[in-house]
């Protein structure tokens, strides 16, 4: 009997190739003609990092050169949970910028009720912020994967140990 293929689905992201773009990000802010006055300061701790700045525009320009950072570095978006503005002392802005990692439960039922329903040869478990996928095709394996890629989530799904 063939034994069965598998993958798990994750939600993770590089730390360090977070930690490059933001450092790229701090010295674009630094040389930037219309940022470079504003005292901008990018504080990075675990699970999470806090824009602080001199007003709402340069708010945005700096959250639009973090994001362009990102996607150079192949990190997706959806990893970004952007808290509400707030006024720092000083007449200054802040907004902390918390990170998502790991495949929430109702999302992951979702994803595992997409996938038993669209392909009935496989078999979705979820097992903690991992969604384990088995078939015993691979091509099966294969059409999951690019299914899942094309459709919509609200996290980063990266595809891992494919066996």
């Amino acid at each position: 009997m063939a034994s069965a293929a598998s993958f798990d689905i994750v939600s993770r992201f590089d730390q360090q190739e977070l930690r490059n773009a933001l450092d790229q990000a701090g010295r674009e802010i630094r040389t930037r003609f219309d940022l470079k006055d504003t005292n901008t300061e990018i504080d990075e701790s675990d699970n999470q990092f806090t824009i602080t700045t001199q007003s709402e525009y340069s708010l945005g320009a700096v959250k639009d050169i973090i994001e362009s950072k990102l996607i150079g570095r192949k990190l997706s978006l959806k990893i970004l949970d952007y808290q509400t503005e707030e006024e720092a002392s000083g007449a200054r802005y802040r907004q902390v910028v918390k990170l998502k990692e790991g495949i929430p439960d109702d999302i992951a039922k979702q994803i595992s009720k997409h996938i038993r329903d669209t392909f009935k040869k496989a078999k979705p478990q979820i097992q903690a912020d991992t969604i384990r996928v088995q078939a015993k095709s691979r091509d099966e394996l294969q059409e999951v994967i690019q299914e899942l890629k094309s459709g919509d989530w609200p996290v980063a799904l990266q595809f891992v140990n494919y066996r």
